[in-house]
């Protein structure tokens, strides 16, 4: 069997003289202590990598909007305009005809209510729930008692 050949990368024997950084950045060091401690680990610097990455498509989404809106514009211009005399009595009927269901709606809903409020049906929960909600009133209110003072004792 040949013997092993040296390892020079991992030779316990020799002393090497101690490792100075490396400086890459031309920050100044009282700049560079001032930051440590802020320097972001490497979940918020791939939130933030995230982040960089979603609001670049969202501004390039954007602007293809924006784009597709004015050339649309600039070619659907005359059309809109040879055709406007249809246009402008359809407009008016859609906004009419909407406005009339939501003034129906709206008119609805308060007479509804109206008949609510003065008929004999007004209470929303059932009798056993009033006097659950009673009885839990009662204990809450048997607790404070003792804990809080009246304000108008003779009230």
């Amino acid at each position: 069997m040949a013997a092993r050949p040296p390892n020079y990368f991992f030779n316990n024997t020799q002393t090497r003289p101690p490792l100075r950084p490396i400086r890459t950045s031309y920050v100044p060091s009282f700049l560079q202590k001032l930051l440590q401690p802020h320097v972001p680990n490497s979940t918020q610097l791939m939130g933030f990598l995230t982040l960089g990455i979603s609001v670049g498509i969202l501004l390039l989404l954007t602007g293809v909007t924006i784009t597709t809106i004015i050339l649309g514009l600039i070619f659907f211009t005359p059309l809109i305009l040879i055709t406007s005399p249809i246009w402008i009595p359809l407009f008016i009927a859609a906004v009419g005809f909407l406005s009339l269901c939501g003034f129906g709606a709206v008119a609805l809903s308060a007479v509804t209510w109206v008949y609510k409020y003065f008929s004999a049906r007004r209470s929303m929960v059932d009798d056993d729930d009033t006097a659950d909600v009673k009885d839990y009133a009662r204990g809450f209110g048997g607790y404070l008692q003792g804990k809080v003072k009246d304000t108008a004792p003779g009230a």
